[in-house]
């Protein structure tokens, strides 16, 4: 069974979404024969490589709120993220463009390493401040979990698995996806946010229990 997953690396909703999934599929009598599949999806397509100020500034203007809500939304999501041993530290994150992270993960899954990698670069930007936008950061990260370092220059260095990523976001529009995270159980059943690890499970099993007979 395949499970789908839209999301984007500098989106604190998917990095809790990726946490409830993990506990859902620990609680899953059949977790051996699922596959997790990452789907690209941008937030903010047009933004810089990096992006100058703190990212409470850049979600200023973005959302249009004021510093006193963003720091409350900000400390709800911190709150969940202890309840399920993810560390966000919010006032080190650096803001940038994801499109570079995106082609990795595709490469990442054509060597059977992207939840690997999906898992380095939420910390990386998460908790350790790095810059999700800078090349050599993401190089780095990448040969970290045991990318081949010719292959992830060679990435870096052209636009090979743009297409993997804008035809991702293509399906994520034909899907009326207009967030993230998307899940998607064996292209039956769908849940929308972060969900909490008993919505998961269940969707996990209503879609195996679902699944047509064998020939």
């Amino acid at each position: 069974m395949t499970v789908e997953v839209w999301a984007d690396v500098v989106c604190p909703w998917c990095r809790l979404g990726h946490a409830y999934l993990e506990q859902a599929l620990s609680d899953f009598d059949h977790s051996d024969e699922v596959a997790v599949v990452w789907r690209s999806f941008e937030l903010d397509p047009a933004a810089p490589r990096q992006q100058d100020g703190t990212l409470t500034d850049h979600l200023v203007a973005k959302l249009g709120r004021d510093r006193q809500e963003i720091h409350e939304l900000n400390g709800m999501i911190v709150a969940r993220g202890c309840e399920v041993g993810v560390d966000f530290r919010f006032d080190d994150a650096q803001p940038g463009n994801t499109f570079d992270a995106h082609r990795l993960l595709h490469l990442a899954a054509d060597r059977g390493l992207a939840s690997e990698l999906m898992n380095r670069l939420y910390s990386a930007y998460f908790t350790e401040g790095l810059a999700i936008g800078d090349p050599s950061t993401m190089e780095a990260l990448a040969i970290e979990v045991g990318l081949d370092a010719d292959e992830v220059r060679a990435v870096l260095a052209s636009d090979q698995y743009a297409d993997r990523v804008r035809r991702d976001e293509a399906e994520a529009r034909d899907l009326q996806v207009s967030g993230v995270p998307f899940f998607v159980f064996d292209r039956r059943l769908a849940a929308a946010g972060a969900q909490p690890a008993e919505v998961l499970l269940a969707g996990l099993q209503q879609a195996w229990d679902s699944r047509p007979p064998a020939p």
